[in-house]
C-alpha cells in the first residue's frame, strides 16, 4: 500500500489505545508502519534493477524480526538525548511491542493488492498477492481519517469513549477488506472456470493462473486478467455479473528462446523478469534490428507501463 495508508493505520493503532502504553507510542507505531519500505533507496539506483529488491528482503522473515528491534533501540536513544518532562514515560517493553506491531502490519497491507510481497526472502522468492485491495484505495484513506480525527478530537475534549471512533474505524476497514476479499476471490473462480470451459479442457496442474486486479475507487469491479503455459487474455467483472473476458487470447511467447540470448547480458532485463508475477514478451524486426519488449500483464495501463517495460535491441545481419 501507499505511504499515507501506512501511516495512518500506525496512528489509528496509536487512537486504538495503544498510545497510552509508553512515551514514544505514536512516532513508534507510525515510523514501524512505514519501516519496510526502506528498500525504495534502490531506486536511486535507475532503471529497472531496484525491482530485484523492492518488497523483497525488507518484508521478508528476518527483517521483519530486526527492522523492529533496531527502531526500538533509535527510540530509546533518541528518549535519553531528548529527555521531555511532558512525555509520559517511556517503557521499554511495550515500545518494543508496538515497534513489532507496527511494523507487521506493513506485509499483512502489502499483501492485499496485485503487487505483493515476497513474504519468504531470502528463503524464498514466491510472491505472495491477495488481489484484494488497490494499492492506493481512496475509501481506505476516508475511513482512516476520519476515525482517528474524531478519535483525537473527542480525546481534546475530554469525551469519555474518546477511542470509540477509531474501534470503529478499524471494525469497518476489517469489513470492507473482507468484502472485497470475497469479490476478488468470486471473481477469479468464475474467470478460471470460463476460460477452462472456452479451452474445452480439465483441471489439471497448467490451470490458468488467474487475477482480478482491483480498480480505484470503483472497488465492486476488478480487472481480470489471465494465462496459461502458453496465451493471455484480459476483461473485466463487476459485482453481481458474471466475468466479460475479451474474446482474443494472445500468445505472450515467455517459452521463447530467444528471450534468455536478448537477456544474457543485460541486468536490468533479468531484475524485470525476476520480480514480473505476469511477463509478456513481444517481438518486432525491422531493418534487421529485432526488438524485445517484456511488460507485466498487471501494468499495462499506458499511465503505469511505460514504468514497468523493458526494450532491447539486437541486429541481425
Amino acid at each position: 500500500m501507499d505511504n499515507l495508508t501506512h501511516s495512518l493505520v500506525g496512528a489509528l493503532f496509536g487512537q486504538l489505545g495503544l498510545k497510552c502504553k509508553t512515551g514514544l507510542a505514536m512516532p513508534t507505531l507510525i515510523i514501524a508502519a512505514n519501516i519496510p519500505d526502506i528498500d525504495a533507496v534502490v531506486t536511486l539506483l535507475g532503471g529497472n534493477a531496484h525491482l530485484a529488491i523492492r518488497r523483497g528482503i525488507t518484508h521478508g522473515p528476518i527483517a521483519l524480526v530486526i527492522l523492529p528491534i533496531l527502531l526500538w533501540a533509535a527510540m530509546l536513544a533518541w528518549a535519553r538525548w531528548r529527555p521531555n518532562p511532558n512525555r509520559a514515560a517511556v517503557r521499554s517493553g511495550w515500545l518494543l511491542a508496538l515497534a513489532y506491531i507496527g511494523t507487521i502490519s506493513h506485509p499483512a497491507l502489502d499483501w492485499l493488492n496485485s503487487y505483493g510481497i515476497r513474504l519468504l526472502e531470502p528463503f524464498s522468492s514466491t510472491w505472495f498477492a491477495g488481489d484484494t485491495i488497490f494499492i492506493v484505495d481512496v475509501w481506505i484513506w476516508a475511513a482512516l481519517a476520519l476515525s482517528v480525527w474524531l478519535s483525537l478530537r473527542n480525546e481534546r475534549a475530554e469525551i469519555s469513549g474518546a477511542s470509540r471512533p477509531a474501534w470503529l474505524g478499524f471494525a469497518a476497514i476489517c469489513a470492507y477488506i473482507a468484502a472485497n476479499g470475497l469479490i476478488t476471490g468470486h471473481a477469479e473462480s468464475a474467470t478460471k472456470a470460463l476460460v477452462m470451459v472456452r479451452d474445452d479442457r480439465v483441471a489439471t496442474s497448467s490451470d490458468p493462473v488467474v487475477v482480478a486486479n482491483p480498480v480505484p475507487f470503483f472497488f465492486w469491479r476488478r480487472e481480470l486478467l489471465w494465462r496459461d503455459a502458453v496465451h493471455y487474455g484480459d476483461g473485466a467483472y463487476t459485482l453481481g455479473s458474471s466475468p466479460n473476458l475479451s474474446t482474443e487470447a494472445r500468445p505472450h511467447n515467455m517459452s521463447d528462446p530467444r528471450i534468455a540470448a536478448f537477456t544474457a547480458q543485460d541486468d536490468s532485463a533479468r531484475a524485470f523478469l525476476f520480480w514480473s508475477r505476469m511477463p509478456i514478451a513481444k517481438f518486432e524486426t525491422k531493418d534487421g534490428i529485432e526488438t524485445l519488449t517484456i511488460q507485466d500483464q498487471r501494468f499495462a495501463h499506458p499511465l503505469a507501463r511505460d514504468r514497468f517495460m523493458v526494450r532491447l535491441q539486437r541486429d541481425l545481419e
